[in-house]
Formats: structure tokens, sequence, C-alpha cells
């Protein structure tokens, strides 16, 4: 049975205390270095010398926990956390796309690529308790690129469907990266599908390069 959720209330009333902040900082440095697979709420209390009780008055439950974590730790790496502000920047949208697949592949962000798929395949096993974090995955993201897309003339159905492939083509990629295949290799595979899908014409409807 899910953790009930803190009240309104009580939210407001910790965040953003130091101690609350403090928690925090112990356990993304705890999920990035040991990731999340089959940890208990207890099992992360205990890591960082804390305990139940204090983790669910300043968080609410498990659930809340690693959802902001996973957050904070995304923000913790600077190419990723300002991956979408590059693509939306003026320029070539090729080499954007390119440039972000580069902050995607870096490898100082394998740590949080690592975390994210963890988190997913949990998600997949238990839906319902990770409901909030399974419908950004199929929005977020695809909404940004969709955004860069629209700007540079894409017709508002051929932005999405082009953003849904790019997006899957990152997470497919990503995910080849952690099986060790080669980096080099990977992004040459991508570079191949953005030319293709940017230079598409016709009936796709696509804006011509």
């Amino acid at each position: 049975m899910p953790v009930a959720r803190r009240r309104p209330s009580t939210m407001s009333r910790v965040e953003g205390t130091p101690e609350r902040q403090r928690l925090m900082g112990l356990v993304v440095d705890l999920i990035l270095r040991d990731g999340v697979i089959d940890t208990s709420l207890s099992a992360i209390a205990r890591a960082i010398g804390s305990n139940n009780r204090m983790l669910l008055y300043y968080f609410g439950s498990k659930q809340d926990l690693i959802d902001e974590a996973s957050l904070v730790a995304f923000e913790s790496f600077p190419r990723l956390r300002d991956m979408f502000a590059r693509l939306h920047a003026p320029g070539d949208l090729e080499e954007r796309l390119l440039t972000a697949w580069d902050d995607l592949a870096d490898p100082d962000s394998r740590p949080y690529v690592r975390l994210f798929f963890q988190r997913f395949g949990i998600a997949m096993r238990d839906p319902d308790e990770w409901e909030d974090f399974t419908e950004r995955v199929g929005r977020e993201w695809i909404e940004e690129v969709e955004t860069a897309l629209l700007g540079e003339g894409f017709t508002p159905a051929d932005a999405l469907t082009a953003a849904t492939q790019v997006i899957a083509l990152w997470r497919g990629l990503q995910f080849l990266l952690l099986a060790g295949v080669s980096p080099e290799q990977v992004r040459a595979s991508y570079r191949a599908a953005v030319v293709d899908l940017l230079r598409r014409e016709g009936a796709a409807g696509f804006p011509a390069r």
C-alpha cells in the first residue's frame, strides 16, 4: 500500500528548512552512487543516518522523496540542466539537436542516466505508485523538442511526430551507451537519423533543409 502523502500544511511548514535540505543532499548523493533498485525507505534512512519518521515528516513518502531527489540530481549536472536552453537558442537546428545528444551522452552525466532507467524499470513494475513520473517521462521532453521544431516552421502535427521520434532516439541510444556500445558509433547513428529526419520532404511535410 502506498505511504500516505504529506498534507499541504506540513509541506509548506518544512519546505526550505536547513535540515530538509541537508537530508535531500544526502539522499541525492546516495541514489546517484547506489541507485534506487529495491531500496526501501528504511534502507535510505539507515544509509544517511536518519530514520523513517524524519524522512516521512520532511518528504511525505518514499515516492515523493525519490521523485524530488531525482529532480535535484538532474539539476546538479550542468550539461543536462541547460540542455533545453541550448536547444531553444538561435542557430542551426541540426547542430542544436546534435549538441543536445552530446549533452545527454556526456560521460559526466552517466550517473543520472543510470538513475533514470532504474526509476523507469521500477515504475513499470508498479505503475500506479509512480504514475506522476511515467506521465512526465511521456510528455515533458517531447514538448521541449516539439517547441523547438515549431520555431523552425514545422506544422503542429509534424512537430509532434518528429519530437516523438527524437525522444525515442535519445532513450534508445542512451540505453545502448549504458550497455557499452561505442559512443562514436552511437553518435554517428544519431546524426544519420537526425539528418534524415530534417531533410525529409514531400508527404511527411518536414521543412526542406
